[in-house]
């Protein structure tokens, strides 16, 4: 999806992102086991660039409640052992703001990060949060990252009921290099499936864990709750791939990974 300038997303946006999330033309199915499934759409080969779809069943955790996990930055420092560095820059809407992501990547590749507008709907018992790059003034490329550009990355949750959902990951992003295959194969078939799984424990843990830790702060709930600085649109622009360093990795083999992320027993609490 191009564009020309930064737009909050409206009502056509959230249903052609929900539309692309249920299609199945032009995916290839790269994993499927206990209730989880994996896709990916390969866009341009030589680069490794691609899109990834992964869809899992999440029992006993009502939709509402994997919503909150999604928005909720304090408990994603908490759970997600990819994540570096995360937080919000300011807000846009109600339902949009601007936030910072950064994360790991398989050794020996060097982390990225992202600046993205995302934006979020109910629609009856489904949800949809979805992001793009932006840029930010204030927030240039670092030197110890590599800038990635979020084409369109998101996720549609759908309730199945009072304590069950379904969540789609759908995510197109540039991550400014020439990447190995194997980054492909391993983000698609062990890399997604197992943050999916921890996004779930999380889940699981997530009602307990609120209790403890500001339980009435809900800002996606409640936009009044929000503390943070308005931000115009004309602040921001887009991030186009082509004005971002390219990184050539993709002379480098995979190593056995020795960062310690722990296991998915990590306690979040």
């Amino acid at each position: 999806m191009s564009r020309e300038s930064v737009q909050v997303p409206d009502d056509r946006d959230f249903q052609h992102f929900r539309t692309e999330c249920s299609s199945e033309a032009g995916w290839s199915l790269t994993y499927n086991k206990s209730g989880l499934t994996v896709w990916i759409q390969i866009l341009e080969e030589e680069r490794a660039l691609h899109k990834i779809k992964c869809r899992m069943e999440c029992k006993d955790v009502p939709a509402d409640i994997l919503y909150d996990v999604l928005h909720d930055v304090e408990y994603r420092k908490k759970w997600d052992s990819n994540v570096i560095d995360t937080f919000d820059i300011g807000k846009l809407t109600v339902n949009a703001d601007i936030g910072y992501y950064a994360w790991k990547c398989p050794k020996p590749l060097k982390n990225r990060d992202v600046i993205t507008l995302r934006s979020w709907l109910p629609m009856g018992a489904d949800y949809i949060i979805m992001n793009y790059s932006v840029k930010h003034a204030k927030y240039p490329p670092r030197k110890d990252m590599v800038r990635a550009v979020s084409i369109q990355t998101g996720y549609l949750i759908q309730s199945n009921g009072v304590t069950n959902c379904t969540i789609t990951y759908l995510a197109q992003v540039d991550p400014k290099g020439s990447l190995p295959k194997w980054v492909v194969n391993k983000s698609s078939q062990f890399l997604a499936p197992k943050a999916m799984k921890k996004m779930y424990k999380a889940c699981l843990k997530y009602p307990e864990w609120k209790r403890k830790h500001n339980p009435q702060h809900k800002p996606w709930l409640y936009p009044e709750q929000s503390t943070l600085p308005s931000i115009s649109l004309a602040e921001l622009s887009i991030q186009h791939a082509d004005s971002l360093e390219n990184i050539d990795e993709s002379s480098v083999s995979e190593t056995k990974d020795d960062r310690g992320e722990g296991s998915d027993e990590d306690s979040v609490n």
